[in-house]
């Protein structure tokens, strides 16, 4: 099961019309039918999540891409950090020169947080590795992918389903003819045959032109992306905070266009729920 809680690049506009797609930052919920957690991300999303995961959960996983400040400014405020009895597992990259915690701590530490990193002893951070590795319920392939600082793609494999999750990514920049070759395409072998890609659908084609090297995709570049690695069902995610509603549909429908017949799409929608399965999402 997979639930959205964010979906958004930075906090919405105020005034902008985000109703159906919402307005908070990157959060995703990834359970196994066992009921293993694992959490993709903690912008503010994280917020209400936190107040919906059960006083009885023993351990939860969060998965951070990278340390953007709208994929962890709302760590501080998930309830679970400071809930007596559950252990929260913290994995993200390290910097060529500082570790998670030591990243972590500009974040969480005054002035800019009450709480200190150190004063949660709920907390185990690990710093990421690339590869392979296990967590309870999953096994997670982890990548650098192209997008400004150490930045990492996560795929999530359980129950016999692979979820990949690419969002912040700009596999596009540089490249000539793109995709270009599996080895060379950044977030390739992560997304290979994905039941369920969540991925970066942030621009236009002609917002691009000026925000080239952000680190983000455009629809016709995602569009590429989804039908060379052969996904199954495609989630367009993290939107630009000055997209409203409307706008959005119309990037959607240009998508869905072009992958009729290739690959399903579903826009991502702050609450929805998407039961992911091998061969797609039932």
């Amino acid at each position: 099961m997979v639930r959205f809680w964010g979906t958004r690049g930075s906090l919405a506009t105020p005034g902008l019309d985000t109703v159906r797609y919402g307005g908070n930052t990157s959060c995703v919920e990834v359970r196994t039918d066992a009921g293993d957690l694992a959490v993709l991300d903690a912008g503010t999303g994280i917020r209400a999540l936190g107040r919906e995961i059960s006083t009885d959960a023993k351990r939860v996983d969060v998965l951070l891409s990278h340390l953007h400040m709208d994929h962890v400014q709302g760590l501080g405020f998930f309830e679970c950090l400071y809930r007596e009895g559950c252990q929260v597992h913290l994995w993200g990259p390290a910097s060529t020169t500082m570790s998670l915690r030591a990243r972590l701590t500009r974040y969480l530490s005054p002035p800019l947080f009450p709480v200190r990193l150190r004063d949660l002893p709920a907390l185990t951070l690990h710093d990421v590795p690339l590869g392979r590795f296990e967590i309870p319920g999953f096994t997670v392939h982890c990548a650098l992918v192209r997008h400004p600082a150490p930045t990492v793609g996560f795929r999530l494999e359980a129950d016999d389903a692979a979820l990949a999750y690419l969002s912040d990514h700009e596999p596009a920049l540089g490249v000539r003819d793109f995709p270009g070759p599996p080895e060379w395409t950044s977030g390739f072998d992560l997304a290979r045959d994905a039941d369920l890609l969540i991925h970066d659908t942030q621009y236009t084609d002609d917002e691009y032109e000026t925000r080239m090297g952000w680190g983000h995709s455009t629809v016709a570049q995602t569009v590429a992306f989804v039908t060379a690695v052969g996904a199954r069902t495609y989630v367009p995610f993290h939107y630009d905070p000055t997209h409203g509603d409307a706008e959005l549909d119309q990037m959607h429908a240009a998508a869905a266009d072009a992958l009729r017949g290739i690959c399903r799409v579903i826009p991502a929608r702050e609450g929805q729920t998407l039961s992911v399965t091998s061969g797609g999402v039932a």
